[in-house]
């Protein structure tokens, strides 16, 4: 067996991650000993000012996944997928700019989006909503444990299981006790620490070579990565901004974030700055990809950003990496799980099967408890859950706009609505790809990919979510134009 590279020793990983850990653990216990009630657990009390909701915006934003999925994305996809996934992850904090404001003036002492979507589209769409909002998040965390497990285990052979079950514990902990407030609190000092990593890495990369030599080096080796006439640049740069920006409507972190603002102006100020903040940041993560394939056409998608910012084996920039890291997990694990649990407070006396009688907010804590274990266990056996992140990705493009339709149209068809999510889902799932991204339920399975064109055959994904989301906008739109003959 070949011995593996490791660019820091074993224990002095495993001792950062358990302090670092540990730091936000005290802080979040001793911050929120002061602010015990369900206002502050749900909302923050609904006085958050404009540079603590700026900040906790950006750090709930930007999770692990920014130093895996826009490098990986870049290395096939090209710049489109980088410009894609910069307006995906951003463009939530220019929308929210509208719906937000709107949905503060109908609900002035709301707490999530449900609560509209019960009042304007009714039950059973309300229930689909609440599923798909509770499956995207869960998917969310998981991705987040595996991604900061598997990153320690590259960086110095730490097993999954120990860092996975270190992270859960010390971020449940805290957030369970603390709720919003904490979590607004640690997304406040972990922002700074994401900025600086950033700026940081910015100036290294860059000072390795010129930004000339970088775009000449692209160019030279990854040509038709930048090329006009490169297929790839369009769809996947329209597939990812789809796809992240329908799903991150759906985050109930985000709807926490703007109840929790003290005033509309402040809502507004907090979002638009989030919106500039986040731009330029994915899109760096994502030209590391660019430089990467650029320089070793055989690097691992996956560990592009690593490839560059680990090249000189330095074991000081491991450490800034597993701080940075950790960072970037925390504050979405600690937004997520209170998200989830807000839900679950919130809407529990709906669900069917709960008892009216019962105490959500220790339900919530419960249900909480029992999806992380879940989440461990995938952590721990290093699944890939790329799979199940594009279906969740796919729900919510299908709701997306027959949800946000909803918050400008004084009348509602229930039934209308749901089945527009049902159709645009339907043929969603239909050209949904494999998990070797080969084929679908309908090419190549219920009808040979002869059939089709390469156009087609070969772009499965990009399809499968442009159905997804443009169905329902169909749908809707064609009822509503009937309806006035």
């Amino acid at each position: 067996m070949e011995d593996r590279i490791t660019y820091l020793d074993y224990n002095y990983t495993l001792l950062i991650v358990l302090l670092v850990s540990l730091i936000f653990l005290i802080i979040g216990i001793l911050y929120s000993k002061k602010y015990q009630n369900l206002e502050n657990y749900l909302i923050a009390n609904r006085n958050i000012k404009t540079l603590s909701l700026t900040t906790s915006l950006v750090a709930s934003a930007l999770g692990t996944w920014i130093l895996f999925g826009p490098p990986s994305a870049a290395t096939w996809g090209g710049i489109g997928s980088v410009i894609g996934y910069s307006l995906g992850a951003s463009f939530p904090m220019f929308a929210l700019v509208f719906f937000g404001t709107k949905l503060r003036k109908i609900f002035p002492k709301g707490k999530t989006l449900t609560e509209f979507v019960k009042y304007k589209f009714g039950n059973n769409l309300f229930k689909l909503v609440l599923i798909l909002m509770i499956f995207y998040m869960f998917i969310f965390l998981c991705a987040e444990v595996t991604a900061i497990s598997m990153l320690m285990n590259y960086i110095s052979g730490v097993p999954l299981w120990i860092i996975a079950i270190l992270v859960i514990t010390t971020t449940l902990t805290y957030t369970l006790y603390g709720g919003l407030k904490v979590s607004i609190l640690t997304d406040n000092l972990q922002f700074f620490i994401i900025i600086t990593f950033i700026l940081l890495s910015v100036f290294y990369i860059f000072s390795l070579n010129s930004s000339e030599t970088y775009l000449n080096l692209i160019k030279n080796n990854s040509n038709q990565l930048i090329s006009s006439k490169y297929l790839p640049n369009y769809t996947s740069g329209l597939t990812f901004f789809i796809a992240v920006a329908a799903t991150n409507l759906f985050h109930q972190g985000n709807w926490q974030r703007v109840f929790a603002a003290k005033n509309e102006k402040i809502l507004k100020q907090s979002l638009w700055i989030s919106f500039l903040i986040i731009i330029p940041i994915v899109f760096f993560m994502g030209t590391t990809g660019l430089i990467a394939i650029s320089l070793n056409g055989k690097i691992n998608p996956d560990l592009a950003f690593f490839s560059i910012i680990l090249k000189k084996n330095t074991p000081l920039i491991s450490i800034f990496i597993i701080i940075m890291a950790l960072s970037l997990t925390i504050s979405t694990l600690d937004t997520l799980v209170n998200a989830i649990s807000s839900l679950i407070v919130v809407e529990g006396k709906h669900i069917s099967f709960v008892n009216k009688k019962n105490n959500y907010l220790k339900l919530s804590k419960i249900i909480l408890i029992v999806l992380s274990i879940i989440a461990f266990i995938i952590a721990s056996k290093g699944f890939s859950i790329l799979y199940l992140f594009l279906l969740a990705d796919l729900f919510c493009c299908a709701a997306v706009f027959t949800i946000f339709n909803g918050f400008y149209k004084k009348k509602i068809n229930e039934k209308n609505s749901f089945i527009s999510i049902l159709i645009g889902l339907m043929l969603g799932l239909l050209l949904f790809p494999s998990p070797d991204f080969s084929e679908s339920i309908l090419i190549g399975n219920l009808i040979s990919k002869d059939y089709f064109s390469i156009i087609i055959s070969n772009y499965l994904l990009f399809w499968s979510f442009l159905l997804a989301t443009l169905a329902p906008v169909i749908v809707i739109i064609g009822y509503d134009s009937f309806k006035r003959r």
